[in-house]
């Protein structure tokens, strides 16, 4: 068995441009000869690597503490894709996907430089897929993100962004990405990881 770890560090971790950068104040320090070591920090809840509630873009869409923990747990597929992710390149990811292992099509990770269409994303959303993952801090465009949220977030597919998958190959895995369990949040950092040969 082999666990990779596809999360950023928290505090050197990307932000999204215009997002708060996550602070780390150590309030207690033993080499300051106090009696133990302890920290606090903030973040925003898409630093990182993260996932995105419907209601981060949704206005009545579920929240973080709402969501099912077998969306971020189970089988998933790697789909290795450079630039525009189309509706052809969709259909065959999710085939690639089903032959291999019919429960990994409920959750996509997209290693690379990749950006979804908005065609693309109605293709996900209509395919029973339960998260989709990529490495970019988000799914769409960076600088028009919204059409391609809605259609997905809309239709219940969560999105995992940020990830890091240099280190791993196409294929099945198994997957563990839960959230923290913030209620009410649009958004929240989660510690993602990959298994292969888990069984």
């Amino acid at each position: 068995m082999k666990i990779y770890d596809i999360s950023q560090e928290v505090f050197s971790c990307r932000v999204y441009p215009g997002d708060p950068l996550p602070e780390k104040k150590a309030i207690s320090l033993m080499e300051k000869g106090e009696l133990y070591n302890l920290t606090a920090f903030s973040m925003c809840a898409h630093n990182g690597t993260h996932i995105d509630a419907p209601f981060h873009f949704i206005r009545d869409g579920k929240t973080v503490d709402a969501i099912c923990l077998e969306t971020f747990v189970g089988m998933a597929y790697v789909a290795e894709h450079h630039g525009i992710v189309s509706v052809n390149d969709a259909i065959e990811i999710i085939e690639k996907a089903k032959v291999q292992n019919p429960e990994a099509v409920k959750r996509i990770l997209i290693k690379g430089p990749a950006e979804v269409s908005l065609e693309a994303a109605k293709v996900f959303a209509s395919r029973g897929v339960l998260l989709l993952g990529n490495e970019s801090q988000t799914v769409g465009p960076e600088d028009a993100p919204m059409a391609v949220h809605q259609v997905l977030l809309s239709s219940n597919v969560i999105l995992l962004e940020g990830i890091r998958l240099a280190e791993v190959s196409e294929g099945i895995y198994f997957l563990n990405a839960a959230p923290l369990n913030l209620f009410g949040a649009d958004g929240s950092p989660c510690r993602a990881i990959l298994i292969d040969n888990w069984q």
